[in-house]
């Protein structure tokens, strides 16, 4: 899914969604200067980043899966309304957690690059939920994707799904409101855009190395294998 240039259009045809999180702190104002045109060029396919550049302190802590000395870094940046990146947790990521991370090979990182207010709204539910749920409330999401982000009342359906993770309708409100994570989020996506070149979603760094769009097992091991020799 491509970001940043989203048209207005666009944006009013699913206006009845955002509503409640207009209302909240997710305007449709806001989040065209969140979604503004990167100011670095955009990195070709294949193309690198340093990988202390690319590991330097984001604005939100990572929240990492695997090995903290695993000798592959996968850094993904993904929108929790993107098809593209559903796709890739329901039959890729699977195998990638229990061949790679779970056995110290890979270090797996998922970066906030939300595509519209609606996504921001579900990577801020994420973290509020906690560190140590975050990962698992993002997996829920992406699972449950097309029966909350494409539905008529996308928030009450989040509301519905968190409540039962535990999460209250005042908590549900009280991080939608939250200024200070909003802008967090919007300082994660704004340097993936500046500093990494990131222009659609998913886009992985394999140890700093960029390749976009979804990726099935067999082309990710192909990347992996000369990374994992010895």
């Amino acid at each position: 899914m491509r970001s940043p240039k989203i048209g207005q259009a666009a944006l009013r045809g699913r206006r009845g969604g955002f509503e409640m999180a207009a209302a909240a702190v997710l305007t449709i104002a806001g989040f065209f200067a969140l979604l503004g045109v990167p100011a670095a060029p955009v990195l070709a396919q294949g193309a690198g980043v340093a990988l202390d550049e690319l590991m330097a302190g984001e604005a939100l802590p990572d929240v990492a899966l695997g090995a903290r000395e695993a000798p592959v870094t996968i850094v993904e940046y993904a929108s929790m309304t993107c098809a593209h990146c559903a796709g890739f947790y329901a039959t890729t990521f699977p195998n990638l957690k229990s061949k790679y991370i779970d056995t110290g090979k890979v270090r797996f990182i998922l970066r906030e690059f939300p595509l519209d207010p609606l996504a921001a709204a579900g990577f801020m539910l994420a973290r509020c939920a906690g560190d140590d749920k975050r990962n698992a409330i993002v997996d829920l999401l992406f699972a449950q994707q097309k029966n909350w982000a494409f539905t008529d009342k996308p928030l009450e359906a989040l509301a519905a799904l968190l409540k039962q993770t535990g999460m209250s309708k005042n908590s549900f409100e009280a991080c939608l409101k939250n200024q200070d994570l909003y802008d967090k989020i919007a300082k994660v996506h704004d340097r993936a855009a500046e500093k990494f070149g990131v222009t659609a979603t998913p886009t992985f760094f394999i140890n700093g190395k960029k390749e976009t769009g979804e990726m099935t097992s067999e082309a990710l091991e192909k990347l992996l294998a000369p990374l994992l020799k010895g």
